[in-house]
């Protein structure tokens, strides 16, 4: 049974309830009533589990967390309120001034930038490379690595990491994986390929349908015997480990991000997150259907495609055995300059021109004049942007009626 066919029925089977009302309840409460000093104290001291404080956690969040945490094989996992709320979560419970990252392979625009200018202003250096470049990603690990991140698919280069590989580096060097696996849930599953932290946008695939704003990173458990982040690189664990064993990478990031920064979940955006859940295995089977055959059309009729389902991309071969349940939703154009993908955006009836991705809508936008409108040519270069390049979220539509559509837009 593939990843889709399992979850099918985990997910409706873990968002409903057989009791009560069926559909999962909102709890919209920002605080909490204890009953009696006794309970609050254990509240606190986490002896006793029940809500502390919504910005601390909410009952419908939790479930959302819980469901989201076995789906990739975590021990626990928190939900926050935007995707960059949870990769700022991860990381920043991690980090302090002088600490450095390794950043590999092509970005989501916020997420270089906030590498680039906002961490380098507390002091914390990251280092950008390409997914191949393995023997430079391992000589540059020093003792101030504190995180190597990835992204599962370079967005939008279309750039696939060899996940165990990386991985293989990271636990030879003891430092902690992080992988942001946004566009490939259930395709991919980081934690069995070696991650220590999973980090996603849920405003994407996940959700589904551009209502529900949202993240969530993912944590592994803490091994009773050896683990890597017992090492002096990770003292400040020390503490949550004794108190909290295999669950300390969540403990710390509740305590060291979530309640300094307040990057919280609603309610309701975890409630509208958990409907998608429902149907995110019949979207990704079919959408990762479908992008495969409108790469292959569009290329055959001359546009300048990438996407890894390609015989001519250079990670071709990892695609077809790495990433045999696909590799997200998206795939990019070329149309060689501004002016081109300007026409072509606006003479398709079909794409939503907008930021987000991982829609039930194909969604498309020009990268150069929008995301990365105030990166300089050599950022831009790195990150495969491209003055014509348009970045394309394969919907649920017939990928026929894309095609037909997008031959027309061409002109």
């Amino acid at each position: 049974m593939n990843n889709f066919e399992e979850y099918c029925t985990k997910f409706v089977q873990s968002v409903g309830n057989k009791e009560g009302s069926v559909s999962p309840v909102v709890t919209n409460s920002a605080a909490f009533a204890y009953g009696t000093s006794e309970i609050g104290e254990g509240i606190f001291d986490g002896s006793v589990k029940k809500p502390l404080y919504s910005r601390m956690g909410n009952p419908t969040t939790s479930r959302l967390e819980s469901i989201l945490a076995e789906m990739d094989g975590g021990v626990g996992a928190i939900a926050t309120s935007s995707g960059m709320g949870a990769t700022t979560l991860a990381t920043m419970s991690l980090l302090q001034s002088n600490d450095e990252i390794i950043s590999i392979g092509g970005l989501f625009g916020g997420t270089y930038a906030y590498f680039n200018e906002t961490l380098s202003r507390f002091g914390i250096k990251t280092h950008f490379f390409d997914v191949d470049e393995f023997n430079e990603i391992e000589n540059s690990i020093n003792e101030k690595t504190k995180i190597i991140f990835l992204e599962s698919v370079g967005n939008p280069n279309m750039r696939l990491p060899d996940i165990k590989r990386i991985a293989s580096i990271a636990n030879k060097t003891g430092v902690i994986l992080m992988i942001d696996n946004t566009i490939t849930p259930l395709s991919i599953k980081p934690i069995e390929l070696g991650a220590d932290i999973v980090v996603y946008s849920t405003t994407k695939i996940i959700a589904g349908n551009a209502s529900a704003l949202g993240g969530c990173a993912i944590f592994r458990a803490i091994n009773d015997g050896e683990d890597k982040l017992k090492s002096p690189r990770y003292a400040f664990l020390n503490k949550f480990i004794k108190k909290m064993g295999k669950m300390a990478l969540v403990a710390n990031g509740k305590k060291r991000a979530l309640r300094d920064f307040g990057m919280s979940a609603g309610a309701n955006a975890s409630y509208q997150t958990l409907l998608g859940l429902e149907t995110l295995p019949l979207r990704m089977d079919r959408i990762i259907k479908s992008v495969e055959i409108v790469a292959k059309e569009l290329d055959r009729v001359g546009l300048n495609i990438n996407h890894p389902c390609l015989p001519n991309h250079p990670h071709h071969n990892r695609y077809k055995s790495d990433f045999s349940n696909g590799c997200g939703t998206l795939l990019t154009i070329d149309m060689g300059t501004k002016e081109a993908a300007f026409k072509f955006l606006n003479n398709s009836k079909m794409a939503f021109i907008t930021a987000n991705i991982g829609d039930s809508r194909t969604l498309a936008l020009h990268m150069a004049s929008t995301i990365y409108n105030d990166f300089d040519k050599e950022q831009m270069k790195f990150l495969g942007i491209t003055d014509g390049l348009i970045r394309v979220s394969i919907g649920l539509e017939n990928p026929i009626d894309i095609i037909e559509d997008f031959i027309q837009a061409r002109g």
